[in-house]
């Protein structure tokens, strides 16, 4: 850790992000509850954590992933998978591992019927929506619907993306529990000093930062949680170079593929150039087509020109 003082730690380091939401049930249900898009009258009344083992062991998904199965209050169960992502590909990745604790569900012999809706809801510590309409936008959510008729869907799988760069407070006096939860995530890190009232007024947002004390963290887990940061930095910069790599490979593609069209373009100059030439002193068009390559009906043009 830095030489500084630090009271409170970042809760989106994979060590922080697990002990707060793989470990608290009530810390994780207050924070579901505000950030899933359920319907006006549901809500989640309990949860339990799953296996993590249901998720593959895949080198490039090392970062944090929190699983639970939850009963809402008109006794219906559904899986929510919490993830921490930035990279690249995420999209896939949150899609691959909903699927698959989508169909973990069914034993052989069971019904279709008895699966239950799967939510993948990740958190995106980077902004991957940065065309105009998506500007201000840090909500994404996605589900399989009809191409023209929106309301007809197939319920299984829904996907909750969160871009935190994105999101700003518009009023400081905004207590919508989704709200303080967002501005727990990005407002909270190694530099807080003092939080603001309004976040300590929520039980489970309170608990949640009791969780962040710095003092509350062995030496060895403070070492992960530094080495986490320097993981994330370097594999920042290796995907940013992969980027400019790809971009200037792209750009000499593109002048190569230019300065082809216009030698293409200096060679067909040359050719109609001397076709009428040779159409000036008279020559035959079947010795002109041979002696410049042009066709027929190119050496026709010239003439008519």
């Amino acid at each position: 850790m830095p030489e500084k003082h630090v009271k409170y730690l970042d809760p989106k380091n994979d060590l922080t992000f697990r002990r707060i939401f793989g470990q608290h049930p009530n810390i994780m249900k207050s924070f579901l509850n505000s950030m899933l898009p359920l319907r006006a009258n549901q809500h989640i009344v309990s949860l339990t954590y799953e296996d993590p083992a249901m998720i593959p062991e895949l080198p490039e998904l090392k970062h944090s992933i929190v699983d639970v199965k939850c009963t809402d209050n008109f006794n219906r169960q559904f899986i929510v998978e919490m993830q921490m992502y930035w990279t690249n590909s995420f999209k896939s990745r949150m899609l691959f591992n909903s699927g698959k604790a989508y169909v973990k569900q069914i034993e052989k012999g069971h019904k279709y019927s008895e699966l239950k809706p799967v939510y993948g809801l990740s958190l995106i510590d980077d902004i991957f929506l940065q065309d105009e309409p998506y500007k201000n936008e840090y909500y994404h959510h996605y589900q399989l619907a009809h191409t023209e008729h929106k309301d007809e869907i197939i319920e299984g799988i829904e996907l909750v993306f969160i871009e935190l760069p994105k999101f700003k407070a518009q009023n400081i006096t905004d207590k919508r529990l989704s709200v303080l939860w967002l501005r727990f995530l990005t407002e909270i890190d190694e530099n807080t000093q003092e939080v603001p009232a309004e976040l300590l007024n929520e039980t489970e947002i309170k608990e949640a930062l009791e969780q962040l004390h710095a003092s509350a963290f062995t030496k060895d887990e403070l070492a992960y949680y530094d080495k986490y940061w320097d993981n994330v930095r370097i594999e920042k910069a290796a995907l940013q170079d992969a980027l400019d790599q790809l971009q200037a490979e792209r750009k000499a593609k593109e002048l190569a593929l230019q300065e082809m069209e216009n030698a293409q373009q200096r060679e067909k100059e040359a050719q109609q150039k001397l076709a009428l030439k040779m159409l000036k002193y008279g020559e035959a068009i079947e010795e002109i087509m041979e002696e410049t390559g042009l066709s027929k009906d190119e050496i026709e043009n010239l003439r008519k020109k």
